[in-house]
């Protein structure tokens, strides 16, 4: 089968077109043939080495049909999404033509939408709903500020806070992408700039309820801060950059009675972070009737997997990049 690895760490350029054995599903595994996947900003980090020893083929979502399952659970050509699970990380990921993967990690379901709209979904919004529905806690009602609102994440995050019924504050870099927030009903729409802590507390002097922090540790401590007691924070992105907070202690840096949490979506799967817990059915349905704006940003034919790194690395995309096979 075909695959793009990449042989050194690096640019896109990295990323070659080889020819590899079609994987072999074991007991309690699934073998896809792939239709389209999404394209990560973990698998970014993969490729330039900055998240060290991991297989050369990345990949960690997909979608595509079972083409073998040793239990039978399901038949064969059954629609699937797969996430995580040690794809790109441990295990071959899904920049190929099939892939395995446990069963624990391939949410399977029923759609009309076409494979690219498909495949815009499941990472993307298993994530979104596990930080803004699980560590936040969400509810209708509640006033939740989307740090870095244009990102894909960002955007699934402010589909489900609408969705259920809360208010919205999102930031953008740039003006020319506000027009992309007003389409998802935004409540209020901020500029990330030098004013926007004093622009939210403008709004909301006592305090808002969340804030989900996708721009990553730069700007918690700052964005902890306008949250009011018995709020919640969550860091679920690292759009610009990675870096540990130097000297921080919690006792003194975080306000007080605030809640401050993490999600990262290699969890997905495992016993403590099932996908049962996620509705993936339900979300690919609201995307189907409309309720959620999810259509992919950029599409790619599989032969220019690497131009899809390319738009990735210059952070243009206005959301979900997808790879078609």
């Amino acid at each position: 089968m075909k695959a793009y690895a990449f042989k050194t760490h690096g640019g896109p350029e990295q990323l070659q077109l080889i020819e590899i054995d079609r994987p072999t599903a074991s007991k309690d595994e699934v073998l896809i043939k792939i239709h389209a996947r999404g394209i990560n900003r973990a698998e970014i980090y993969m490729r330039n080495g900055e998240w060290g020893d991991v297989p050369n083929i990345s990949g960690i979502e997909c979608v595509g049909e079972i083409i073998t399952d040793p239990t039978n659970t399901w038949a064969k050509n059954q629609k699937v999404a797969a996430i995580m699970g040690g794809m790109g990380r441990s295990r071959n990921g899904s920049y190929a033509e099939y892939v395995t993967i446990n069963k624990s990690n391939v949410f399977a379901i029923k759609t009309t939408l076409e494979w690219q709209d498909f495949a815009a979904i499941p990472e993307t919004y298993a994530t979104a709903w596990s930080a803004v529905m699980g560590n936040l806690g969400l509810k209708s009602g509640q006033v939740i500020l989307v740090h870095g609102g244009t990102s894909a994440l960002g955007q699934a995050a402010i589909n489900i806070a609408k969705d259920e019924g809360a208010t919205v504050i999102a930031t953008t870099r740039s003006s020319n992408r506000r027009s992309l927030l007003e389409r998802l009903h935004v409540d209020h729409i901020l500029i990330d700039d030098d004013d926007v802590f004093n622009n939210v507390h403008a709004i909301y002097p006592n305090g808002i309820d969340h804030v989900l922090e996708l721009i990553g540790t730069a700007s918690l401590l700052k964005m902890a801060n306008l949250i009011k007691p018995g709020g919640k924070i969550c860091l679920a992105g690292v759009l610009g950059g990675n870096a540990p907070l130097e000297n921080f202690n919690p006792l003194f840096d975080l306000p007080v009675g605030i809640h401050l949490s993490a999600f990262g979506s290699y969890v997905l799967g495992t016993n403590e972070f099932p996908l049962s817990d996620i509705p993936m059915q339900q979300i690919v349905d609201k995307v189907t009737n409309g309720q959620y704006k999810a259509a992919p940003d950029h599409v790619f034919p599989f032969s220019q997997l690497p131009d899809a790194h390319r738009l990735m690395d210059s952070y243009s995309a206005q959301g979900k990049v997808v790879v078609t096979m």
